[in-house]
């Protein structure tokens, strides 16, 4: 049997010119109003232009399939994007094409939810569906307490704490959601602190908060505290230098180099706090290792 690994990832514009498409897309087809295109554009630019996600996730796509080789496996890796080229069902029309039998998907986000994880299978279902040649799909729904990603957590926090130093307050972050997914039982907020909590036990951190952040505006509450609001609290109550650990993200992307090293900076900057980020997992050999990790234990290998 042919198997293979799906790495699926949200997307992104690959320049200003594919920004309206790209969000039209994410609307569901229906085209943003002029303010919110300028306003999305606006930080697009802020940030050099363009993201660099799509090169990133098949950084890891490549470091995956390598790892897989290296140990003897055959098991090919795909990459595809839910709102932008390579688009889900292309990619699954191609793994199909090329005679995979068997595919495993992976979602680039640890935490479950339905309205974020489940949109990717449905996708992937959707698509298999109407092949002439079906393939046996599982899928990954989680994997918020890997060892693995809890260990290259754990070093970037201890890495970006040592160079701050003492008294540096640790906050993780992550994507929010309406806040409307608690009440009906979705299990995101949970798995977010636990991983946090691991975390920041692994690295003998006591000084930490969590919040949300990247909420868009779609007129319902969303899950919270909002990132600047949760600093401006802790500022208030006298902390004073601050380490953000976005744990709900695994490359880097609008929502880490606009929201965090813009916005967020921006905000240090002007009450005169100290701020810095740890780095993004993106590609990195212990990234490699925790997806090999997870398609391994789905025995993919």
């Amino acid at each position: 049997m042919n198997k293979a690994v799906l790495l699926m990832a949200y997307g992104t514009p690959r320049t200003l010119d594919d920004v309206e498409a790209y969000y039209t897309h994410i609307r569901g087809g229906l085209k943003p109003s002029e303010e919110a295109l300028a306003d999305l554009v606006a930080r697009y630019k802020a940030i050099g232009g363009v993201s660099p996600l799509i090169e990133i996730t098949q950084r890891q796509r490549q470091g995956l399939e390598g790892a897989l080789r290296k140990a003897g496996s055959e098991t090919r890796v795909y990459a595809a994007m839910k709102h932008s080229p390579p688009f889900i069902a292309d990619v699954v029309r191609q793994a199909s094409e090329e005679g995979v039998d068997s595919i495993l998907t992976i979602a680039l986000a640890p935490h479950y939810s339905r309205m974020s994880i489940d949109s990717y299978i449905s996708a992937v279902n959707a698509a298999n569906e109407s092949l002439p040649k079906k393939m046996e799909v599982e899928s990954v729904e989680s994997w918020f307490d890997n060892p693995v990603l809890v260990s290259a957590w754990h070093q970037r926090v201890k890495e970006a704490s040592a160079k701050m130093g003492d008294e540096t307050w640790l906050v993780f972050t992550a994507h929010s959601l309406p806040a409307r997914i608690l009440q009906e039982g979705d299990p995101y907020r949970d798995e977010l602190l636990a991983t946090s909590g691991l975390v920041a036990d692994s690295a003998g951190y006591k000084d930490w908060s969590f919040s949300f952040q990247s909420a868009s505006k779609t007129g319902e509450p969303w899950l919270g505290p909002d990132i600047l609001e949760h600093l401006n609290v802790l500022h208030d109550a006298g902390k004073r230098k601050f380490l953000i650990a976005p744990v709900g993200f695994v490359a880097d992307h609008l929502e880490i180099l606009y929201d965090i090293d813009v916005e967020c900076r921006e905000w240090a900057k002007g009450v005169g706090a100290g701020l810095d980020r740890c780095r993004s997992l993106n590609a990195s050999p212990e990234f490699i290792d925790c997806l090999f990790s997870v398609v391994e234990a789905r025995d993919f290998v």
